[in-house]
């Protein structure tokens, strides 16, 4: 049986249990408080003890783009990533150039001067690939959006911040919300606001 060592309030955590999810793969849950990480944590995931960690028979695998791909191989059925080599490369690369959107949201939350106007030149940048296709992994529902979703969702949800100038970044997002593994997340991030 797989544990994910889960925080969630996490949205590096949210990646892993909406693969999970997808693919419907049973796991336990070991929740770990981020404002007193316990020290076997640290031995999971040297040096700093981030989530999430992925443990299998004393195996662990840490974060949560790697355990996506991991899990995408280990379980293929229903894949997320497209059959295509070259679509495949698309959407990793999408999913390699995550900080164009994580950096700025995480200065947001630091309040950092400028923060603004960078998370709304990558929303821009997301917005135009939606424009071009249905999804950020391509033509269907993968791994490029969950790479992205958990951000997007915690900033609309938790942040309070209009995506509405995105009609692109809108409907996919209000799309993917329809599917059971992004609707349990809406419901994890209704949960952190309460």
């Amino acid at each position: 049986m797989l544990t994910l060592y889960d925080a969630p309030r996490c949205p590096y955590c949210a990646r892993v249990r909406i693969v999970l999810a997808e693919k419907g793969v049973p796991y336990e849950t070991v929740v770990v408080d981020l404002s007193d990480r316990p020290a076997w944590l640290l031995e999971h995931n040297p040096p700093d003890g981030r989530v999430p960690v992925l443990e299998e028979d004393g195996w662990v695998l840490p974060e949560s783009a790697v355990v996506d791909e991991y899990l995408e191989e280990r379980y293929p059925e229903p894949p997320l990533l497209p059959v295509d080599a070259g679509e495949r490369a698309a959407a990793r690369l999408v999913i390699s150039r995550f900080d164009a959107l994580g950096k700025p949201y995480y200065a947001l939350r630091r309040e950092e001067a400028g923060a603004a106007g960078r998370v709304e030149h990558a929303l821009e940048g997301l917005d135009a690939l939606l424009r071009a296709a249905p999804f950020l992994t391509g033509r269907a529902f993968g791994l490029a959006d969950i790479s992205y979703l958990p951000w997007l969702l915690r900033m609309r949800d938790l942040m309070g911040l209009s995506l509405d100038r995105h009609a692109a970044l809108v409907r996919w997002l209000e799309t993917c919300c329809e599917r059971p593994s992004v609707a349990a997340e809406v419901e994890t991030v209704a949960s952190l606001a309460a």
